[in-house]
């Protein structure tokens, strides 16, 4: 390249050049390596792009959309580069990207997409002097290298960027011509108790609030591109708890918050085959309060139920915040939960879920063993073996830590496998 050559502002506009072939051998070269990112960095991508932004933090369905997108974004400029180096890199305009913009224009957060994609080119940019310096290149060959790659980023996440925007644009053309964004707006008022103008929201929401409410989220946690089935979901979910016109709101593309008024039953059988029709989706469900607040209050709490549980990574399809209070407190910090599981049952972390069950209901019972083994539906003898392999196992006597032991196995048993070694 020209001595001339220097690095682009984002300002000015830059006149594209034929890199050199030894140029365009080490940007293949690097591509390659790109293409197969270590988990390490991709965990720093991941970190940066969703830590970014509170609102994105806080949603996991969210969260997701954005490390799939910048994931994407990151695997794309690299394919194109080892198919044609050093060329201009096309859009985005991927199933991940174009999700990712109907999402946040959906939640009013549209402003929030700049500053991920610019906080994703700075990490990729990093990696990328990482992979340029353990190419074996010379000092002139670095300098050409370095300065083709800046550029074929930079208009990459420019050109990505404006199409992502285009994308908004049209997301807020749809959402004016429904009343989805009416009635989303009104229910985040109503979430973030700000004022909601001197008209009675029931009307405008076809839904009561001066009611018992019991909020749920409904998702699904892989990206499919098709959602509707998650509203078919609602309706079944209310059916399934007595309540057959329940107010739901598109959070995300993936995501439904959804209240249900004097729920007749919250019966976890049926609540499951309700889920049925929507294979992949998941449902937390908060508590039942009454009022504006208990409104706010279980979905609240709901969301709490979500986020713990995308956390532990667990496989649960239905989650009670009842049921998950006490783990969502102690597995806060993920590391010091393993490290407490660990330490507190030892060796019987590992034993198989038979004796975890049998242990837990057997101090649930407060330690009777007739009880238990009627609840368990086992011979008592059984269980008195299955107890005693466990006292082998724990590193302490069970007579000493039966609590520890319990919150521990409560725990346990919503951790996901991938979490087990954090």
């Amino acid at each position: 390249m020209s001595q001339t050559t220097r690095f682009p502002s984002e300002a000015e506009p830059v006149a594209w050049e034929q890199p050199s072939e030894r140029t365009r051998e080490l940007i293949r070269a690097g591509a390659r390596i790109a293409l197969n990112p270590r988990q390490e960095w991709l965990d720093r991508l991941d970190c940066a792009t969703v830590g970014n932004n509170a609102a994105i933090a806080k949603d996991p369905v969210l969260a997701a959309a954005v490390r799939r997108a910048s994931r994407a974004n990151v695997l794309h400029w690299a394919a194109a580069n080892v198919h044609e180096p050093g060329a201009p890199v096309p859009a985005n305009l991927g199933p991940a990207p174009l999700a990712l913009a109907r999402d946040l224009a959906r939640r009013g957060l549209d402003s929030a997409a700049a500053e991920i994609y610019r906080v994703g080119q700075d990490v990729a940019w990093r990696h990328w002097i990482e992979i340029a310096f353990g190419l074996g290149a010379q000092p002139e060959e670095l300098r050409d290298f370095l300065v083709v790659s800046f550029l074929s980023i930079s208009q990459f996440v420019s050109a990505t960027l404006a199409a992502i925007a285009a994308q908004v644009k049209l997301e807020h053309h749809h959402l004016a011509l429904g009343t989805d964004a009416e009635r989303r707006e009104i229910v985040e008022a109503i979430l973030d108790c700000a004022p909601i103008g001197h008209q009675c929201p029931n009307a405008k929401l076809g839904y009561s609030l001066d009611r018992s409410h019991t909020a749920a989220i409904l998702w699904n946690d892989e990206f499919i591109g098709d959602y509707i089935y998650l509203d078919r979901a609602c309706d079944a979910f209310g059916l399934a708890v007595g309540a057959p016109r329940p107010l739901t709101v598109a959070a995300t593309a993936a995501t439904r918050w959804l209240w249900v008024a004097d729920a007749a039953s919250l019966d976890v059988v049926a609540i499951e085959q309700a889920l049925d029709c929507a294979p992949g989706a998941r449902i937390a469900i908060g508590p039942t309060a009454s009022g504006i607040e208990g409104f706010r209050r279980s979905h609240h709490d709901a969301r709490a139920t979500q986020r713990m549980v995308t956390r532990l990574q667990s496989d649960q399809r239905v989650v009670f915040f009842a049921d998950t209070q006490l783990v969502d407190l102690i597995t806060q910090n993920t590391a010091a939960a393993n490290e407490f599981i660990k330490s507190t049952l030892g060796e019987f972390e590992s034993a198989s879920p038979d004796l975890h069950a049998s242990l837990l209901t057997y101090i649930y019972q407060q330690c009777n063993g007739s009880r238990s083994a009627k609840l368990l539906h086992t011979h008592r003898n059984t269980l008195l073996r299955r107890l005693e392999s466990a006292e082998r196992m724990l590193p302490r006597p069970l007579s000493e830590t039966y609590i520890h032991v319990a919150v521990a196995l409560e725990a346990l048993q919503w951790r996901g496998n991938n979490t087990s070694q954090a």
